[in-house]
């Protein structure tokens, strides 16, 4: 698939693996919405995109807001005319054993980890049924398939991820759009365990090398599922 003149919308693009793969997909020429809450680190992005000649613009957005996630459904639309790649990466970890986890803490995980993912999955199909193509890329965890302590509520809401991305998978495929899962392991942002080498961890230009081949892929292949794992084990 040839990326260029498409374009993706990216949530949580502000830092870490949305930055990375909104830089990333920029450089091939793909014009880049970036959405997250911190309108002053979208920003910061879209300047370092335009200054390495990409294409970008910013939309605050709030994912577990239904009106949040219209508006910027209709700004792309408005600026681009269509959508062709959507980017499900905002995401919220807390981590701590059930017993001392507060409510809102529950809360603000599911709705950010799945919550988020279904609105805006749902706010761009009409537009990728129409045009009979799309890319949806949901950015799960490891966490959803190996279980740890402290990690009950995340691993829960990467876990109901990953189930509904292979629903909808299968939702959506007569229509030509693909829906793929990708599951880092630890990842070198504000997420990772800091007492681990970092050079030995995974980097979020790892993860965005990744969204490019999953896109590139033929149309006629959906890569579903693409596990990361760091070569080395972190000591």
């Amino acid at each position: 698939m040839d990326l260029k003149n498409s374009v993706a919308i990216i949530t949580g693009a502000s830092k870490g693996i949305g930055r990375a793969v909104a830089i990333a997909l920029s450089k091939e020429g793909v014009n880049v919405v970036l959405a997250a809450r911190s309108t002053e680190l979208l920003l910061m992005v879209q300047k370092e995109i335009a200054e390495n000649g990409g294409k970008a613009i910013s939309i605050a957005t709030d994912v577990t807001s239904e009106n949040a996630v219209q508006n910027l459904i209709i700004e792309t639309q408005k600026k681009f005319g269509k959508i062709d790649i959507l980017i499900n990466n905002a995401g919220v970890g807390i981590f701590s054993n059930v017993i001392d986890l507060k409510t809102q803490e529950y809360e603000a995980m599911m709705d950010v980890n799945l919550k988020g993912v279904f609105l805006c999955s749902r706010a761009v199909l009409p537009a990728m049924i129409k045009q009979k193509k799309g890319e949806i890329i949901n950015i799960a965890s490891l966490a959803g398939k190996n279980s740890f302590a402290g990690g009950s509520v995340y691993s829960a809401t990467k876990w109901g991820l990953i189930g509904f991305s292979r629903s909808l998978m299968l939702e959506v495929r007569e229509y030509n759009i693909r829906v793929v899962t990708i599951s880092p392991g630890s990842v070198n942002t504000h997420f990772a365990d800091k007492e681990k080498n970092e050079s030995q961890i995974i980097q979020p230009e790892d993860v965005a090398e990744t969204v490019l081949f999953a896109l590139t892929m033929p149309n006629r292949v959906n890569v579903s599922e693409i596990d990361i794992r760091p070569t080395i084990k972190p000591r």
